[in-house]
């Protein structure tokens, strides 16, 4: 474990209001030797899939140790349960939601071991909890007494893993000799980062007859950097910083360019 606890927050908060920074005053009531990183708190409200994606590209890049108190949480105060996940060396605290969804079949890919409960032992929850800030009132106090030493399996009642919220990143798959695929994430410059992960990227970039068609645009310039691309207003191709084949214009956003959405179809031809 880290000598002092490492708490990296995610939420849709925004920024104008004083909702992460109340979070971070209830850990340091419990825990006050905790550290914090915002990884952000600009999630677009209640995108679970955006927030999803984003812990997936980042908790590696973290200490053994660190607890991701993460909240995206459409479905506050309804059935969904707060829980709390231990894989990899790291924790998770949030909603059972699908917003831990990716980075757990990363964790299950490298054959660590999860553990997980539902946060359902009051003594360790503010009192009388709110319906509308479980960020506040459950999963902050939550993380900063794993932070303190506490057990996770002392938080709550076991979980089976397998058993919770899970959404599934789109699959590439092969359609009558195309590799079909979906944009999975759209960042703040507006690259369109596919679901075609570091393998089919190295194939794609790495085949000259290939290309990629998107809507009624079809790609086929790739570059290894976003200087290197066109320096025309031109979508081209390259491997994103998670390995995924991206969508990019020099200077610009891929996204408003083609005006497409995450979600939209692609088609990769020229690999057979």
């Amino acid at each position: 474990m880290l000598t002092r606890p490492l708490i990296a927050l995610m939420t849709d908060f925004g920024l104008a209001d004083g909702y992460p920074g109340i979070m971070k005053g209830v850990v340091l009531g419990i825990a006050p030797d905790a550290r914090f990183v915002d990884l952000t708190h600009l999630v677009p409200p209640q995108d679970i899939a955006t927030g999803a994606w984003i812990l997936h590209t980042a908790w590696r890049y973290f200490p053994a140790g660190t607890i991701f108190l993460c909240v995206v949480d459409p479905g506050v105060g309804s059935a969904r349960r707060p829980i709390a996940l231990h894989g990899a060396d790291r924790f998770f605290v949030g909603p059972d939601n699908g917003l831990f969804s990716y980075a757990l079949s990363d964790v299950l890919a490298v054959n660590s071991p999860v553990a997980a409960v539902t946060l359902d032992h009051p003594g360790y929850h503010l009192p009388t909890p709110s319906a509308t800030f479980h960020g506040r009132d459950i999963f902050a106090p939550s993380a900063a007494h794993l932070a303190a030493g506490v057990a996770l399996t002392s938080l709550g009642t076991p979980l089976d893993p397998t058993r919770l919220v899970m959404i599934a990143p789109p699959q590439p798959s092969w359609e009558d000799g195309l590799l079909v695929g979906a944009i999975a994430h759209i960042d703040h410059f507006g690259n369109l980062i596919t679901s075609f992960g570091p393998e089919l990227a190295g194939k794609i970039l790495a085949t000259p007859m290939s290309a990629l068609t998107i809507g009624a645009v079809t790609i086929s310039a790739r570059a290894e950097t976003f200087a290197a691309g066109p320096q025309v207003a031109q979508p081209f191709l390259l491997r994103d910083s998670s390995g995924h084949l991206a969508i990019a214009v020099r200077n610009g956003s891929a996204a408003a360019t083609l005006g497409v959405a995450r979600g939209a179809r692609v088609e990769v031809s020229g690999l057979a």
